[in-house]
């Protein structure tokens, strides 16, 4: 058995959230990552100590990943996988979001600014997004210590695309799933196969939660 850790990146800078950006190397939103130690805290405690750790070529993964690194997650150097990271939207990468508002309902996804089986010019399709993802994730499996951990920050559309893979989704039902900044989502692989332990946890509401029910108390069989 061996468990796969799925981090979405920070939320990105403002000016760079109101664009298609894809695999462009936008910064991310330094007054929001402050107003969220807590988070990042609790997404560091809830993390396997021991764990091989992996972002993607951009910034915002990276950034995520040392922000975990302050907030108490053991330090390391991660490794670099250019399977993870965001659909390549090509040349419709860097236009207003608004501008895909526009479009007819058949010429868009309801949660996407294009359509699932569209390619941009130059770009790629999510179905394209879900054999890249799925082919680098079960290189990671080939290579994975049984009984050990993966953790990958990574990026909304590749962590959709990872579900897809696991779970048999198409291109459109992926596309439905909601994956927040600084969510967790947790896939496992043992000698029967994939599955999905859980999708888009907020590991800072479980803590509260967790805080507010109290201690665990056995249970007593009269």
């Amino acid at each position: 058995m061996h468990k796969f850790w799925f981090i979405r990146h920070a939320l990105v800078h403002p000016a760079a959230l109101a664009n298609l950006y894809g695999t462009d190397d936008v910064p991310i939103c330094d007054d929001t990552m402050a107003a969220q130690t807590g988070r990042y805290a609790a997404l560091a405690a809830r993390l396997p100590r021991a764990a091989r750790f992996i972002c993607t070529p951009l910034s915002r993964t990276q950034l995520t990943a040392a922000a975990l690194f302050r907030a108490g997650y053991p330090t390391q150097t991660p490794q670099i996988d250019r399977a993870f990271v965001e659909q390549d939207f090509g040349a419709l990468q860097g236009q207003p979001i608004a501008n895909f508002d526009t479009r007819q309902e058949d010429e868009r996804h309801p949660f996407w600014p294009i359509h699932a089986a569209e390619t941009p010019p130059g770009g790629e399709s999510f179905a394209h997004l879900i054999a890249r993802v799925g082919a680098g994730l079960e290189a990671l499996r080939e290579t994975a210590v049984p009984g050990g951990n993966t953790i990958v920050v990574s990026h909304g559309g590749a962590i959709r695309a990872a579900c897809a893979h696991v779970l048999g989704l198409t291109p459109h039902q992926a596309l439905c799933l909601q994956i927040d900044n600084i969510s967790l989502t947790k896939l496992e692989h043992n000698s029967r196969g994939w599955r999905v332990l859980s999708v888009n946890e907020h590991p800072s509401i479980l803590a509260c939660e967790t805080a507010a029910q109290g201690p665990v108390r056995p249970v007593t069989m009269a």
